[in-house]
């Protein structure tokens, strides 16, 4: 049985960047890319309005180069998917995710 390495967010001897985001994002783009473990991810976060009045987080993600997967969670009004939007921003951040230069 073999072990895996641990994959932190910053490995050793390299910096970890401050990243800023706009005061409201609906919609980022991320990346984690490592090719010491053939790591190639991305994760996309798009706020959307719904047909009945209120907002959608539509989630993608997968291996970069791959159509990956879709998640759609609805939510009442604007500002609870926003809220929403940047709590998984924080999240993926921590997980070792970047911003995707546009």
């Amino acid at each position: 049985m073999t072990s895996r390495r641990s994959r932190s967010a910053a490995p050793s001897g390299h910096a970890v960047q401050q990243q800023q985001l706009g005061l409201f994002p609906l919609s980022v783009q991320l990346r984690r890319i490592q090719p010491s473990f053939n790591e190639w991810r991305y994760y996309g976060l798009s706020v959307q309005p719904d047909l009945f009045g209120g907002a959608a987080l539509v989630r993608n993600w997968g291996r970069i180069g791959t159509a990956g997967f879709q998640r759609v969670d609805l939510y009442s009004d604007e500002g609870a998917a926003v809220n929403a939007l940047t709590a998984m921003i924080r999240y993926r951040l921590k997980r070792g995710y970047t911003l995707a230069q546009p």
